[in-house]
C-alpha cells in the first residue's frame, strides 16, 4: 500500500489536490498545518497531529503560507529521509522570504530585477537618492501581492521608508520593471512547465496578482522562459512551484517563487487540470523512490557459507573508481595495512590478500 499526506491550511487549491491524490494513492490523509505540534528534546523529536503522533507516510506534500514556514521546515526536516517530499526543507525558509529568494536566484545565475537592502535608514536613503524612479519597495514576507509598494519619486520613497522605520518593518528596494502591470505565472511540476498564464493588474493597480483584482489569460511561453522557470524551481528546492516572471527588455526576469501556489486562477485561465498533474507526479516519484529502495535491498543479498560470502550488488562508482560495499569490505576482513593481489579480466575482478611469505 502506498499512502500519502497533504499538509496545508485547507484552501480550495489544497482540496482539489487532495481529491486528485486519492485517485492515485491507496490512502491519503488531510493534515491541517494549524493542528501540528513538534516536541524536540536532546535525543528525540516527536511530531504530533491533534495531540497524537503523526502517522508514517510514503509521500508528504507540505504547503502553507509564510506564517507556518518554521513548523513546516522543522517537520519536513524530520521526515525528509523517510519519504518522498516535493518540497525540500530549506525551501520553506527561502521561498517565503523575498530577500533570500533574490539571493538564491543570484547564486544560481537566474535573471532577476536589481535588488537592494540596507542595514540603516541613512544607508537606505543613500540608495534611494541614487535610484531611477519609479521603484518598488517590498516586505520580505507576504503573498498575493500584499506588502508591495510603488514609489514614483525620492520624496514618496522617503515617506514610505520613514513609515516602515517607525513600524520597525524590514523591507527591500527593487528596480521597477515596466510591463504595463502584467507578469507571467509559470507552474512547474517536476522538470516540466505544465501551465502558464499572463496576469494583468486592475486599472491603476501596479500589482498584477489575481487576488489583487487582476485578470488572467493563458499564454504560450518560449523555451527560454520555460527553462528559466524550471531552473528557478529547482534552485528553490521545489518539484512543485509557481514562478513569477516579468517580461522585460532585458528578457525574462524572475521576481518570486511560490511553493504554495494557488490553482484557481491558472486552472480557470488555462483549462489544465493542474491538481491531477501534481497528484500524478507525487505518485510516480513516490513509486520510483520505493522501487529503488526495494531493488537496493534485493541486490544486497548475501549467502554466507563456511565464512565465504557471495554478494549480488550494484556497483558504486566514485569518479572512475569502483567502491566496494560495506558488506563486502566487512566480509573480506581486509585492513588498510594489507597488500592485495588483484586479478582482472573483462567482466571479472578477483582481489585477495597478498602474503609475501
Amino acid at each position: 500500500m502506498i499512502n500519502a499526506a497533504i499538509i496545508s491550511q485547507g484552501s480550495i487549491s489544497s482540496k482539489w489536490t487532495l481529491d486528485a491524490m486519492r485517485k492515485y494513492f491507496d490512502e491519503v490523509d488531510e493534515i491541517n498545518v494549524m493542528e501540528l505540534e513538534i516536541n524536540i528534546s536532546g535525543n528525540t523529536a516527536q511530531i504530533l497531529y491533534q495531540g497524537k503522533p503523526l502517522n508514517e507516510y510514503n509521500c508528504i506534500y507540505a504547503k502553507g503560507s509564510f506564517r507556518y514556514s518554521q513548523i513546516l521546515r522543522t517537520l519536513t526536516t524530520l521526515r525528509y529521509d523517510s519519504c518522498y517530499m516535493a518540497i525540500e526543507p530549506s525551501a520553506f525558509t527561502v521561498a517565503h522570504d523575498k530577500l533570500l529568494t533574490q539571493v538564491m536566484l543570484q547564486q544560481h545565475s537566474i535573471p532577476m530585477p536589481r535588488t537592494y537592502i540596507s542595514s540603516t535608514v541613512k544607508a537606505a536613503k543613500e540608495v534611494l537618492s541614487n535610484m531611477n524612479y519609479p521603484i518598488i519597495m517590498k516586505f520580505p514576507q507576504g503573498t498575493q501581492g500584499k506588502g508591495v509598494m510603488f514609489a514614483d519619486s525620492f520624496g514618496s520613497a522617503s515617506s514610505i521608508l520613514d513609515a516602515l522605520t517607525a513600524l520597525k518593518q524590514s523591507f527591500i528596494i527593487q528596480e521597477y520593471i515596466e510591463t504595463d502591470a502584467t507578469d507571467t505565472r509559470v507552474f512547474v511540476v517536476g522538470d516540466k512547465v505544465v501551465a502558464s498564464m499572463m496576469r494583468k493588474g486592475a486599472p491603476d493597480e501596479k500589482r498584477s496578482n489575481f487576488h489583487a483584482g487582476g485578470t488572467c489569460e493563458a499564454i504560450e511561453l518560449d523555451e527560454k522562459t520555460k527553462d528559466i522557470a524550471i531552473k528557478a524551481a529547482k534552485a528553490t528546492g521545489a518539484d512543485i512551484c509557481g514562478v513569477d516572471i516579468l517580461q522585460s527588455i532585458r528578457g525574462p526576469l524572475v521576481i518570486e517563487t511560490n511553493i504554495s501556489p494557488g490553482l484557481q486562477g491558472i486552472t480557470a485561465a488555462t483549462k489544465v487540470d493542474i491538481a491531477d498533474k501534481i497528484a500524478k507526479h507525487l505518485f510516480e516519484r513516490t513509486k520510483e523512490r520505493y522501487s529503488k529502495d526495494s531493488e537496493k535491498r534485493k541486490k544486497e543479498v548475501m549467502n554466507n557459507v563456511n565464512n565465504e560470502g557471495s554478494i549480488i550488488s550494484t556497483l558504486d562508482f566514485r569518479g572512475n573508481r569502483i567502491l566496494l560495499s560495506e558488506v563486502a569490505t566487512k566480509l573480506s576482513k581486509l585492513t588498510q595495512d594489507d597488500q592485495v593481489e588483484i586479478k582482472i579480466k573483462t567482466g571479472n575482478i578477483e582481489l585477495k590478500r597478498f602474503n609475501i611469505n
